[in-house]
């Protein structure tokens, strides 16, 4: 995969090919879009649902929503990053509908929901981790979510949510802080 640097930032020439592909109507680039990057979307998804079966309808709503702008669709950023955004907002949203579902029945709550990364089949540090993530506020999770497994920048997390940069960074570091101290040992990072 080649890359550039164009004003500071990197440019993936392959995504921008794919894009200009997918906007002619060439639904064989947005299939390989999805190839490419599923693996990293599901990971930032699985760290931020709530509700492990949502993993793969959280994936499949992005991609309809972006295949529905094919023909007018124009890459800011990196295209992984403006999709990990895009799972992360619909995972908030589909998190916040569970909640209210959840409110409703009494014997239910958060505490119920089965943890993302047991579901999966991931050893019992990830099952203690994933405890802890939940516990972060949204804003500190899904920060460490998408800098650590989504690898994006700062930067590009700061652009894409509309942050600045320091806003980003101050919500990353109190976000590992309180992991911390929720962990006390029990993972090794």
């Amino acid at each position: 995969m080649s890359a550039h640097i164009t004003k500071g930032r990197p440019i993936v020439i392959e995504d921008r090919l794919l894009i200009r592909r997918f906007n002619a109507g060439d639904m064989d680039s947005l299939r390989r879009i999805y190839e490419k990057y599923k693996p990293d979307l599901l990971s930032v998804a699985r760290a931020l649902l709530n509700d492990a079966s949502a993993i793969d309808d959280v994936l499949h709503d992005v991609f309809l929503r972006f295949a529905s702008q094919a023909g007018r669709f124009r890459l800011r950023g990196s295209l992984k990053g403006y999709l990990a955004i895009c799972v992360a907002n619909r995972a908030r949203n589909t998190n916040r509908q569970q909640r209210h579902k959840l409110q409703g029945d009494s014997k239910l709550g958060p505490s119920n929901l089965p943890d993302p990364l047991q579901v999966a089949g991931h050893a019992e540090q990830h099952r203690i981790l994933a405890c802890a993530l939940t516990q972060l506020p949204q804003e500190q999770r899904q920060v460490i979510v998408l800098h650590v497994l989504g690898s994006l920048r700062f930067s590009e997390i700061a652009r894409q949510t509309g942050n600045s940069i320091n806003t980003i960074q101050s919500r990353y570091r109190y976000g590992l802080a309180k992991l911390l101290s929720l962990l006390n040992g029990e993972v090794d990072l």
